[in-house]
C-alpha cells in the first residue's frame, strides 16, 4: 500500500515537474518508447515462466521432486521444528523450498503462502518458524536461477547463465546472514 502510495507520488511530481524542466516532450517519447519494448520482453519472459512451469511439473510428475523433497525433510525439521510435524505445513515447506532452489519464485510464491497460513493457524509457537519462512523466502538460496537466466536471455545475454557461480555466493552469503539475524533476534526477544 504505501509502495503504490509512493510510486503514484512518483510519477505525479515527474508529470508536474517534466513541462517546469522543458522536457514534456522528452518524458512522453521515453514513456512511449518503455512501454513498446514492455511488450516483447514481457512475452520473452511468459515464455520463460511457462518453460520452468512446465519443468517444475515434469519433476513432480516423474517423481524427482519427491525425492527431493525427502531430501530436503531433514533440513526443514531442524528449521522449523513445531511446523514439520504438520504433514500439510511440511508438504508446502518442501515445495517452497524446492521451487526456490530452481530459482522459481512464481512456483514458490503459492507454496509459501499456504505454509505461512498454516504457520499462522499453529498460533503462538510457530511465530519464530514464520519469520524464519519469510527470511528464507526473501533471501532465497538458488541452485539455478531459472527466472534470473530467462531475463537475461530476453535482454540479449550472450550466456544466460553465466552468472551461476555469483548467484550461488551472494545467495548462500544472504541466507547465512538471514538465518543468522533471525536466530539472534529470536533470542533477544526472549
Amino acid at each position: 500500500m504505501l509502495l503504490g502510495i509512493l510510486i503514484t507520488a512518483l510519477y505525479l511530481l515527474c508529470i508536474l515537474l517534466a513541462p517546469l524542466t522543458g522536457s514534456a516532450e522528452a518524458a512522453g517519447n521515453a514513456v512511449m518508447e518503455g512501454a513498446q519494448a514492455a511488450i516483447p520482453f514481457v512475452l520473452s519472459i511468459a515464455g520463460g515462466i511457462c518453460l520452468w512451469s512446465g519443468v517444475l511439473e515434469l519433476l513432480e510428475r516423474c517423481g524427482a521432486s519427491a525425492a527431493l523433497a525427502g531430501r530436503l525433510q531433514p533440513l526443514l525439521r531442524r528449521l522449523y521444528p513445531r511446523s514439520a510435524r504438520e504433514e500439510e505445513i511440511l508438504s508446502a515447506l518442501t515445495e517452497n523450498l524446492s521451487a526456490n532452489l530452481l530459482g522459481l519464485g512464481n512456483a514458490a510464491t503459492p507454496a509459501g503462502i499456504r505454509a505461512a497460513k498454516g504457520m499462522a493457524a499453529l498460533g503462538e509457537p510457530a511465530r519464530d518458524e514464520l519469520c524464519t519462512l519469510v527470511v528464507l523466502n526473501t533471501a532465497s538460496l538458488q541452485l539455478l536461477p531459472a527466472m534470473i537466466a530467462s531475463i537475461r536471455a530476453a535482454a540479449g545475454a550472450a550466456s544466460a547463465f553465466d552468472i551461476l557461480p555469483a548467484v550461488w555466493l551472494s545467495s548462500a552469503v544472504s541466507v547465512s546472514c538471514g538465518l543468522l539475524a533471525a536466530a539472534l533476534f529470536r533470542r533477544l526477544w526472549r
